[in-house]
């Protein structure tokens, strides 16, 4: 279920009292971004908020992407890298608790786009890339944006940065099967440190806090990360197979944390968990939306390498009432795939429907070819900025191998 929206008014009104931003083409873009995708979704943190509004993302993204930027979205930054939606950058942001004291290690600089966010906020940011040319531009371009606070390494972050620490936060920007025990030596007694944990394609955003010299777990929510690479890679014990291509819990009956939030399934907007009434199992999940144009949906990741799945049939049960569609031609209620090349290009996408007629439960679902340079696949359900109410059960793959 996502988060309800019960602080709204008073966020919007912390939001009016944030400090002018120097004036750029962007401002309104950005203020826009903070308003519809940060303050609505949930983010109440007054000092993370006046930093999204501040930080100009569009600095922190290729020339061709700047419109894109404040779009709530991952965007490639080369190097088989992305740089991470807005949303996620607050929400990490906020569960770490950040404040004006604090002395952060971050692993992954990436574009610089979190460093940046951070060092609005705290005393010191302490960045780590391993893919050199990415760290040498992210160091450059954080220096002429005058983040004078943000010290860059090139290096792999498995080991961190041991010369600084005792750090008060740690935040993990890639995913890693299990927490590097030098970061967990390096976070302070008390100190907090947020980490994407999980397969490649399979991640929860795990918050823990060390007290005793021990990290105590909280499991927060699914969500979709570039691997950890470096030592970290090594150590996996489980690897993509994008020879055979599954999409997990697609009948939605894993709860595990207990959180009325299905598993295994990230970035989870304006949709309830709903137990009794379902096609297939015990669960099935309904999205719900008043307004044009804002996300109801839900994603997952897979491997899929078109050198070996010649086609893919995916399959969903679906209900409809009152749905409606948004005013741009793809905001219908879909199922979508997106494929993606080794470097993270998109390389071709596909929709199952538009499903637009009031229906009763109804199985429906189509084939498609895989273009060969596919290496991974993004599902997208939901009703994608249409307006109405879409259920949906037993999301299902299956594929033809070349």
């Amino acid at each position: 279920m996502h988060k309800p929206i019960r602080t709204l008014l008073a966020c919007l009104a912390m939001f009016l009292c944030v400090p002018t931003v120097a004036a750029d083409k962007y401002a309104a873009l950005r203020e826009k971004m903070v308003k519809e995708e940060i303050i609505r979704e949930g983010i109440t943190n007054r000092a993370v908020i006046q930093a999204m509004v501040r930080v100009p993302r569009h600095e922190f993204v290729p020339s061709k992407y700047h419109r894109q930027a404040y779009v709530d979205k991952a965007i490639a930054i080369g190097h088989k890298q992305t740089i991470s939606p807005p949303f996620i950058v607050a929400y990490m942001t906020e569960s770490l608790d950040v404040k004006p004291t604090d002395r952060v290690l971050e692993i992954g600089t990436g574009s610089g786009y979190q460093a940046a966010v951070l060092a609005d906020i705290v005393k010191e940011v302490y960045s780590i890339e391993i893919v050199a040319p990415l760290g040498r531009e992210a160091k450059r371009r954080l220096a002429k944006l005058k983040y004078d606070n943000v010290h860059c390494l090139i290096g792999d972050g498995y080991k961190g940065w041991p010369g600084h620490a005792p750090f008060d936060k740690i935040i993990v920007t890639c995913s890693p099967e299990k927490v590097p025990q030098p970061l967990v030596d390096q976070l302070r007694e008390g100190g907090r440190m947020i980490v994407p944990l999980g397969e490649r394609f399979q991640q929860v955003f795990y918050l823990f806090e060390k007290q005793n010299g021990r990290l105590v777990q909280t499991k927060l929510v699914p969500t979709l990360f570039v691997p950890m690479t470096g030592a970290a890679e090594g150590s996996r014990v489980k690897q993509p197979d994008g020879s055979k291509p599954v999409i997990v819990n697609g009948s939605f009956e894993i709860d595990d944390n207990g959180d009325e939030r299905t598993d295994n399934w990230h970035y989870q907007r304006q949709l309830e968990w709903i137990q009794g009434g379902a096609p297939h199992g015990d669960y099935y999940l309904e999205f719900s939306s008043d307004e044009p144009s804002r996300p109801s949906q839900i994603l997952q990741g897979l491997p899929v390498d078109g050198r070996k799945v010649a086609f893919v049939n995916l399959s969903l049960d679906v209900k409809l009432e009152n749905a409606k569609p948004g005013p741009r031609s793809f905001e219908r209620p879909s199922l979508v795939v997106h494929f993606y090349d080794s470097i993270r290009r998109e390389v071709g996408s596909y929709m199952v429907g538009p499903f637009l007629r009031p229906q009763d439960w109804e199985r429906t679902g189509r084939r498609f070819a895989v273009p060969a340079n596919a290496r991974e696949a993004i599902i997208r359900v939901g009703l994608n900025g249409a307006t109405g109410k879409m259920a949906i059960d037993n999301v299902k793959l299956s594929y033809l191998s070349r």
